[in-house]
């Protein structure tokens, strides 16, 4: 679920797959199997990408605990 949020986030501002991992220091093939839920990650990596979404960490784990 983390993974489709930061999904989420990203097609809403517009940015690339490519872009956000670059920013993010990370291979966008992993920010992908992230998004799909295909690996986990570390709290830390999610701090990364939500820095290159331009976003805070909570945002991303909003509402999650609903599902």
């Amino acid at each position: 679920m983390v993974g489709t949020k930061i999904r989420t986030i990203r097609h809403a501002k517009g940015l690339s797959i490519e872009k956000v991992a670059l920013e993010a220091g990370i291979e966008y093939t992993q920010l992908s199997r992230i998004e799909r839920g295909k690996i986990n990650t570390s709290i830390y990596q999610i701090y990364k990408i939500s820095c290159s979404l331009d976003t805070k960490v909570p945002e991303i784990f909003n509402e999650l605990h609903k599902h």
